[in-house]
């Protein structure tokens, strides 16, 4: 039935102990923050358009206590690294912001740093972060991240009452944007943060509205699978898809392809490369798609929310291009197993991870038919979905 997830209270355990060998005290303060299946709605969130993803028991935790010290220094590892690693930085000033740098890992938690806003001045700290999140998963190790960062940082310094979930997330949205250098947009730190138990999240990436959508069927089961491959050409190419979707949208007159129907797109095709014609094509019917699933969702119609994930996975492999051979062979796979309502690729593609829809009584069968077929080594998780970023205590 797939891996076992440990639960968050042994994580955090585990954390602590290497917090206590690598800096020689206790740990005093505990942020934890989810990774995230989106359901449906790939490469919409920087169109202004709509997503729906959950957050999942898979989390990561930062873990530590504040010194006398004007430096961080971060310990990090995780269950799918093969090693530790560390960094060590000067808290930012006025006459010595912080830069982006090396090692690259640690400009996730430094643009958070940054941009944190508290009750009281950052101070030196050590830290430890654990993570269940697969890195490269397409489950936003990232974002987990970042929002674990700024909860622990919060138990450091004393939460400001004015910061909304929504203002944390875009603080760590603009970090990711500044110090990583990756122009997300705002899915993975929304729901990050404002993810709960037994709910779906639609979010408008417009307006920054959202609608928890119940998913509570015990019937029901998401599974997981992880390719194990991550070709590496995924660091330019979503920059560039960005790009192209923001200049088709300029070409056609609209402040993003939010506002572009499909009659708009065929009056247009002639000013549009072939390749941006096919990238606005996918935009534009997996806004409609992911609506249509949110609906269906409620109404518990889940043959139609997986016709939805079927039609979202054809147009991302053919229109987007941003699948791969071993992404639509796992989804091929599953279409043929009985109980089985949908599947697609989830996250920025060239790898990673399927989501799946489907019956609880079948999930062993469809991973026992993805064993035995497919060419590689897959991992799996059966998520139901889990709650946003929280403080531990430790004490």
């Amino acid at each position: 039935m797939g891996e076992q997830i440990i639960c968050v209270n042994e994580l955090v355990k585990l954390a602590c102990e290497k917090f206590e060998r690598k800096f020689g005290g206790v740990a005093r303060f505990c942020g934890c923050a989810p990774g995230r299946v989106n359901l449906i709605g790939e490469h919409t969130d920087y169109n202004d358009g709509f997503v729906f993803p959950m957050a999942l028991p898979l989390v990561t935790v930062m873990v530590g206590c504040p010194t006398n010290s004007s430096r961080y220094r971060v310990l990090t590892h995780s269950d799918h690294a093969d090693h530790s690693m560390f960094a060590e930085f000067d808290l930012p000033s006025l006459e010595s912001p912080l830069k982006p740098g090396i090692p690259a890992w640690a400009n996730y938690v430094k643009g958070v740093v940054a941009y944190f806003k508290g009750q009281n001045p950052l101070c030196g700290f050590d830290a430890v972060v654990s993570s269940l999140v697969p890195v490269g998963g397409g489950l936003s190790s990232s974002a987990a991240l970042e929002a674990a960062t700024y909860t622990f940082l919060e138990a450091l310094c004393g939460a400001l009452p004015t910061v909304s979930l929504r203002d944390k997330a875009l603080i760590c949205q603009k970090a990711e944007h500044d110090y990583p250098g990756m122009p997300c947009g705002i899915m993975d730190q929304f729901i990050a943060f404002m993810g709960k138990k037994d709910h779906a999240l639609l979010i408008d990436c417009r307006s920054l509205e959202s609608r928890l959508v119940p998913f509570k069927n015990p019937e029901v089961a998401i599974l997981i699978t992880n390719s194990n491959v991550r070709h590496l050409l995924t660091g330019s190419e979503y920059p560039t898809r960005r790009r192209n979707c923001e200049e088709a949208a300029k070409i056609m007159g609209k402040k993003s392809l939010r506002d572009v129907t499909l009659d708009n797109l065929e009056d247009f095709r002639n000013n549009l490369t072939e390749e941006m014609y096919h990238q606005v094509c996918h935009v534009v019917t997996e806004m409609h798609r992911t609506k249509q699933s949110a609906e269906a969702l409620e109404d518990g119609d889940y043959q139609m929310f997986g016709k939805w994930m079927f039609e979202s996975h054809e147009s991302l492999r053919k229109d987007y291009k941003v699948s791969c051979p071993e992404l639509d062979e796992l989804v091929k796979i599953v279409a043929n197993v009985d109980g089985v309502y949908g599947s697609r690729m989830t996250g920025g593609g060239f790898g990673g991870c399927t989501v799946t829809l489907l019956k609880t009584l079948v999930v062993q069968k469809a991973i026992n038919e993805i064993k035995s077929k497919y060419h590689g080594h897959p991992t799996f998780y059966v998520c139901r979905p889990g709650d946003g970023a929280q403080l531990i205590n430790l004490e």
